[in-house]
């Protein structure tokens, strides 16, 4: 069965996005530096060309992107990122997007959304069968969070950036669970940690 993750750039003390994140200042205050090492380097991203990280980096990042074959996330990450105008955080996989209000319409782009109104549950199974076997990966917070309570999460994966912001958006406040160590990738900028959620 396929692996339901996360995949997040965070800042030591657990944010991320700095604070006062909205519309038109989508990672908040001071957390453009969660990003800093999608252009700290000169090796593009397969996936995204225009990034240009490190080597180790964009070995992982690329690796990842590779496993996914949809995505879930909020509607507060939804309206933030305006939709990603119609092409999802990664371009052509299907988008599923937890929300208690249907948007009248979607842009249009590379790749397909649906709106889920029934929870969690529902968009992780819709979303493993658009999948096709490959894995699901959980944007934001709230879908992470929601997935973890709901046993449903398998695998944490971030990017910790050596900076502090003080406050922001929070990723995993409110739930206790042990998780097994799976890698530590030591990179400029950013030190890749996996994990997988113990039952």
């Amino acid at each position: 069965m396929s692996s339901v993750l996360t995949d997040l750039s965070i800042s030591v003390d657990g944010y991320i996005a700095g604070p006062d994140d909205g519309p038109g200042s989508p990672l908040g205050t001071g957390g453009e530096a969660l990003f800093r090492w999608f252009s700290d380097g000169d090796t593009p991203a397969r996936h995204y060309p225009d990034f240009r990280m490190s080597a180790a980096s964009a070995q992982v990042f690329d690796a990842l992107c590779d496993r996914v074959g949809a995505v879930i996330t909020g509607r507060r990450t939804y309206d933030i990122a305006n939709g990603w105008n119609g092409d999802g955080p990664l371009p052509g996989v299907p988008l599923f997007v937890l929300t208690s209000h249907p948007p009248a319409d979607a842009p249009q782009g590379a790749s397909r959304y649906t709106f889920v109104t029934t929870g969690i549950r529902s968009a992780v199974e819709q979303a493993r069968e658009a999948a096709g076997g490959m894995d699901v990966s959980l944007m934001g917070s709230a879908a992470p969070r929601q997935a973890l309570r709901a046993g449903l999460l398998d695998e944490i994966h971030l990017a910790q950036v050596p900076v502090l912001l003080g406050s922001g958006v929070r990723l995993l406040d409110g739930t206790a669970i042990d998780l097994e160590p799976i890698a530590v990738v030591p990179a400029p900028g950013a030190t890749h940690l996996s994990y997988r959620v113990r039952r």
